[in-house]
């Protein structure tokens, strides 16, 4: 059996009395597309953060590729190959698409010196994303004139821009109408499957969640409840209709 790329371990976060996580563990393999879902406040950011280093947690353990990381800082997290988005993209508003993309770039690399934007092949990588995730046309538009939209896929495309194994997404269709989400996971899922990049995202759309993942974990009051395929856990009528799917680990 393939050996998880994420393994987190019986984890529990508390905020003063709040229980946030409560002995939540979760498995996530390599290739695959995990959705996470459940309802408000029941600990889906809370995970991410403490995958990503920005929460330590009381108990429990985390392991990347086989490697603890648990408490370590979110910099040295990100080396390791752990990239996360947020659910309102982090952007340089004033900055174009390129020069974004290209800070990005400059980021996820180590180098001696900075030799400016277009240096040491940044400029030809941004430019490449860009194609990648359909923002050529809109390069040298600030990214504050750009649709939201297109802000959440330069955000993504950020992340895959640090050269990560694993990309942690926080609601990548939050905000976007109907008419969009569709398109954005389009490209996003290509992109991934293109860059070899494992991913999780955070939804509460149930329609895009059934179209895209390769496989769901529930989870409800800080813990994981269920977890399997769309169909399994979602129900035949949501697994009715599913888009392209990745050759992950899938498990009922």
């Amino acid at each position: 059996m393939t050996a998880p790329l994420l393994d987190v371990r019986e984890v529990e976060v508390r905020f003063g009395g709040v229980e946030a996580l409560r002995k939540l563990s979760l498995e996530v393999y390599p290739g695959e597309l995990l959705a996470v879902v459940g309802e408000n406040g029941a600990g889906k950011s809370t995970l991410l953060n403490v995958c990503t280093g920005y929460v330590r947690p009381h108990r429990g353990r985390v392991f990347f590729e086989g490697r603890e990381v648990t408490g370590r800082p979110p910099r040295v997290i990100t080396r390791a190959g752990i990239a996360r988005t947020f659910q309102h993209p982090q952007l340089f508003a004033s900055y174009t698409v390129l020069d974004n993309l290209r800070l990005a770039v400059a980021a996820g690399r180590s180098f001696w010196r900075f030799d400016g934007l277009e240096g040491g092949g940044r400029d030809a990588e941004a430019r490449a994303l860009a194609d990648l995730f359909g923002l050529a046309a809109l390069g040298d538009q600030p990214v504050d004139q750009i649709s939201w939209g297109a802000r959440k896929l330069v955000d993504i495309a950020m992340g895959v821009a640090l050269g990560p194994k694993l990309l942690l997404m926080d609601e990548p269709t939050s905000g976007v109408s109907s008419r969009e989400k569709f398109s954005i996971m389009d490209t996003l899922v290509g992109a991934l499957r293109a860059r070899q990049t494992t991913g999780v995202f955070v939804e509460h759309d149930m329609e895009v969640v059934a179209r895209y993942a390769d496989r769901v974990a529930v989870v409800s009051e800080g813990s994981v409840v269920a977890q399997g395929t769309p169909r399994a856990v979602l129900g035949d009528a949501a697994g009715a209709e599913v888009g392209p799917r990745g050759a992950g680990h899938a498990s009922d």
